[in-house]
């Protein structure tokens, strides 16, 4: 168990954010804070927008009204509001000049847009949408690397009412197909392609894969990004180069205002059986949410710069871009692989930029985590006030190597979980509190959030299911036209509680952990673990540079554990799987020791590198691993089921421990 905590000091209390915000109303801690928000959580979410001055066109009468019931909640009622407007038009009177996108490929060319030029591109695209007769109600899609241009197009077209679907640059054409088909979507946007690894993706060759199977698909404008001829054939629709749209030329579109619970955005989930979920995000509720975000946790305000390693296509791309420009600061968008040309290629990122905000993922950080400290310390990282995380839960060592031999414990990491359908957090910690190794720290300001029995009823000490209680603006207002699979989804489980589908724990210091997917966590022999319990273990050991434990079918135990590690760079693997069981019966318990121990060469994950230990347990055991257009690597899953199952058994196999 780690020892470290972070501990802010009196100066960074007395700057923060959220300070402001609970001073104006007489609060004088974050514990009193969070009560009060979940006490009365209209007043909170109307106190939020008085503090960071988001405008409405029309001024709400009522922040909230359930009468529809807590599944079903309207917010802003009678407001009229448009995401242009508090995003970017809020600004220009004094920040034209300000830059609001810094832009970085993989090669390090950088290219920068000041708040007055993205906002005239915003307007001339959204003219140019228009005149191809996309308006209001109709899908776009963008399928865009994390360029300007993604940003762009996604003012754009939310400033004319149509909705938003934001697509993973690595998708093939199955996944696209099927997310176009779904949202009806009327026009994509797409690159020609991006650079990653110093290979190119073709991406508008995907789509033109994609396109005879999605008949409502009438227009797709292209960009030239990587220099490649994209050639449409004989496909029935209109194409149009990006810089048609932006032509100096053309008029801009005069944005108008639009019911504050219009729908902007459909953010698409992922998984294992299914058609993928279309989670409905609206103009107010979702940048409401994503401002107070990046305002109060990330302790963003005008002048920083706010950088989260990405993708569009995942909810923290919009988050990112909607949150950073809500609150009038810089984004730095990456384009490419965050360990090219070598693992320092994130503290450059981070030093050039004077990035304020560093969003990363525990794997990225287990991932670079050999680089030597003294090579890190040549770079100049002071600029860098707050760390953020998201997407599955820490291991202490990997945690404490960032915030204690990286950063010399000077700034907090804000470890925050939520969800594309929850459009931001349910737990963070907030950089006023000390915050322990690893930890959430505690519910996000105005989430009524809890740990809960199979019964529903509240637990500590042990692992439950996570739950809210009360509704927030950017709650997904349901599946898109799937009512059934929407109730059925979250609110099927415990009655008039948005069930999440994590295990969580709540100890008995008062401090929260995700453990993981509900159906990531396993049952030995009637005791729930978590993965990160068994993989913080692994990874420990100097071998290790990544670890998935999964549950398998066991006659006797219900479910045993078995390991997957990758090795690192040149290690020395003789012996180590087991090591690894040892160091599992020893850390954990003897009864969850690893029956069966697998070195293989790479785990299947996320762009946003997230570990996909769905599939890999089911690559192990043989069974249908679902829906892979998530993986930026789905031959490992290939790869996971050749050592298991193969002929040529390379992996290195143990006997158990009982």
């Amino acid at each position: 168990m780690s020892s470290y905590v972070w501990t802010p000091t009196p100066d960074y209390i007395e700057n923060a954010n959220v300070t402001r915000l609970a001073r104006a109303h007489g609060i004088d801690s974050i514990g009193d804070l969070r009560a009060r928000s979940t006490d009365d959580v209209a007043w909170y979410w109307d106190a939020a927008i008085t503090d960071l001055g988001i405008p409405f066109a029309t001024p709400y009468t009522r922040v909230l009204d359930t009468a529809g019931g807590v599944e079903f909640p309207d917010w802003f009622v009678d407001g009229t509001f448009n995401a242009v407007d508090a995003c970017l038009t809020r600004w220009l009177a004094d920040g034209a000049d300000r830059p609001a996108i810094v832009h970085e490929a993989e090669d390090q060319s950088i290219a920068t847009l000041t708040y007055g030029e993205l906002a005239e591109q915003v307007g001339r695209v959204a003219a140019g949408l228009a005149e191809l007769g996309v308006g209001e109600g109709d899908a776009v899609a963008i399928y865009l690397p994390m360029i300007p241009e993604a940003v762009v197009a996604l003012y754009a077209a939310a400033g004319i009412g149509a909705i938003l679907v934001p697509l993973f640059s690595g998708f093939a054409a199955p996944a696209i197909a099927s997310r176009l088909n779904d949202a009806e979507v009327k026009a994509v946007v797409v690159a020609d392609g991006t650079i990653r690894r110093g290979r190119t993706v073709d991406m508008a060759a995907e789509l033109i894969r994609a396109l005879p199977d999605t008949p409502s698909v009438r227009s797709v404008i292209t960009i030239d990004n990587v220099g490649r001829t994209v050639d449409f054939g004989d496909l029935d629709i209109t194409t149009i180069a990006w810089d048609t749209l932006v032509d100096p030329g053309r008029a801009p579109y005069e944005f108008r205002p639009f019911p504050a619970m219009q729908t902007l955005m459909l953010g698409y989930t992922s998984g294992t059986t299914g058609k993928p979920k279309g989670a409905v995000h609206t103009h107010a509720g979702f940048t409401i949410k994503v401002a107070t975000e990046v305002a109060y946790s990330f302790d963003i305000s005008v002048g920083d710069t706010f950088c989260w390693i990405t993708d569009m296509g995942w909810v923290m791309g919009p988050l990112a871009a909607f949150g950073t420009h809500a609150n009038g600061a810089t984004l730095v968008l990456y384009e490419g692989s965050p360990d090219v040309p070598d693992t320092c290629r994130l503290w450059d990122l981070a030093q050039r930029h004077e990035i304020t905000m560093l969003g990363v993922s525990p794997t990225l950080i287990r991932a670079i985590k050999g680089t030597p400290l003294e090579e890190i310390a040549k770079r100049d990282l002071s600029g860098t006030r707050v760390l953020g995380s998201t997407g599955e839960p820490w291991d202490p060592d990997s945690y404490d190597w960032l915030a204690a031999d990286v950063f010399g414990g000077r700034v907090p990491v804000i470890n925050f979980s939520g969800g594309t359908e929850v459009g931001g957090s349910f737990l963070a910690p907030y950089p006023v509190e000390p915050i322990p190794s690893c930890s959430l720290g505690g519910p996000s300001l105005g989430m009524d959030v809890d740990v809960v029995d199979d019964d529903g009823a509240p637990l500590r000490g042990s692992i439950g299911e996570l739950v809210c209680r009360q509704p927030w603006p950017a709650m997904t207002r349901g599946v898109w036209r799937d009512r059934e699979r929407y109730l059925e989804s979250y609110w099927s489980t415990f009655p008039g509680m948005w069930c999440h589908g994590d295990y969580a724990l709540i100890d008995d210091d008062g401090r929260w952990y995700i453990l993981g997917r509900s159906d990531d966590v396993m049952n030995v022999a009637g005791k729930r673990l978590a993965p990160a319990e068994v993989e913080s273990v692994l990874t420990t050991h100097p071998a290790v540079a990544e670890a998935a434990a999964v549950g398998v079918p066991d006659p006797k135990k219900g479910e045993t554990v078995w390991a997957f590690w990758v090795p690192r760079k040149d290690a020395d693997t003789e012996g180590v799987s087991d090591e690894l069981r040892r160091l599992v019966a020893a850390g954990v318990g003897k009864p969850f020791a690893p029956a069966q121990v697998w070195i293989v060469d790479a785990l299947p994950k996320t762009r946003s590198a997230k570990i996909l230990r769905r599939a890999v347990r089911a690559a192990a055991i043989g069974t249908d691993v679902g829906d892979l257009s998530s993986a930026e690597n789905p031959e490992a899953v290939d790869a996971i089921r050749d050592v298991v199952h193969g002929a040529d058994r390379t992996a290195v196999q143990g006997t158990g421990v009982s």
